[in-house]
């Protein structure tokens, strides 16, 4: 197997202040997560960002700031989000990958997001990779349902993407696919030949899913984004979720992936200028 590349959702766009003291909402908050989540044996952090008040932005310069944070404190590989928040125009959420990030999500359809509906139609699909093509941004593809893998089949189809790709499986959201081991199997069966995948499991169920995706061969992806609790009753730090997927992958025998080695396994190439450790 490959080593596990552990990718942390920090932030989300769902998570107030009032649920947990722990949420990294400005650039310098995020930066000091990068640099613990790199320590835990995180490879990629995935970004939304939040204004000073908490609430939700799409603003470049937000995203800008988070990003020379995150890279002032790791070498982390740097994943924007272009699903934002419930409500945002599709230009408002394309409009970070200007500032040409490694990697930037792309949903594959749109999806049932508990009350609301998280609006991925062929038009906005098209439109986002258009600029994640325009800007050399490596997409990352969120796979919710099942029928989303096909979304992906006809992009590829259409000449907008090409296989393999890396793909992450978001379960367990109200609304979307539940996040059990049989629906895991079979959408890792879907995938086209050369794909590397990694799966999201939400609330309780994150870590039944990383313990199956670490023995199954696939990445992981924790962090405050899809679950707020360490255990019962207990709220979680970002870095807590990164260690004790590391931990688990560790007794398994498999060894974690520095985000050079992700890197390597995702084809990424390391970019001038960029810091291979984390900063003291």
């Amino acid at each position: 197997m490959d080593p596990l590349i552990i990718t942390c959702a920090p932030v989300g766009a769902e998570l107030t202040l009032d649920q947990t003291p722990h949420l990294p909402y400005t650039p310098a908050l995020l930066g000091e997560t990068a640099r613990a989540v790199r320590e835990a044996g995180g490879a990629i952090v995935h970004v939304h960002c939040r204004n000073d008040d908490g609430t939700n932005t799409h603003a470049v310069e937000r995203f800008r700031e988070a990003y020379d944070s995150i890279r002032a404190h790791s070498d982390l590989i740097v994943q924007f989000s272009t699903g934002g928040a419930i409500g945002m125009t599709p230009q408002e959420r394309a409009s970070v990958l200007q500032l040409r990030p490694e990697m930037a999500t792309l949903t594959c359809g749109s999806v049932n997001f508990g009350d609301d509906i998280f609006e991925n139609s062929f038009p906005i699909m098209r439109g986002i990779l258009e600029k994640m093509n325009e800007f050399g941004v490596r997409p990352e593809l969120e796979i919710f349902d099942k029928g989303h893998v096909a979304n992906a089949r006809r992009l590829a189809k259409e000449g907008l993407l090409t296989f393999p790709q890396h793909v992450d499986f978001v379960l367990g959201v109200p609304g979307g696919l539940e996040a059990t081991v049989s629906n895991l199997c079979e959408l890792v069966n879907d995938l086209p030949p050369g794909c590397t995948w990694s799966v999201a499991g939400i609330g309780r169920q994150q870590l039944p899913m990383a313990m199956t995706a670490i023995a199954m061969g696939g990445h992981v992806r924790v962090g405050l984004e899809d679950n707020v609790y360490y255990s019962k009753g207990r709220l979680a730090r970002n870095e807590e979720l990164v260690a004790r997927v590391a931990r688990i992958a560790h007794e398994a025998g498999r060894p974690v992936a520095t985000p050079d080695q992700a890197r390597e396994i995702l084809g990424l190439r390391v970019r001038e200028g960029l810091s291979h450790a984390p900063a003291n």
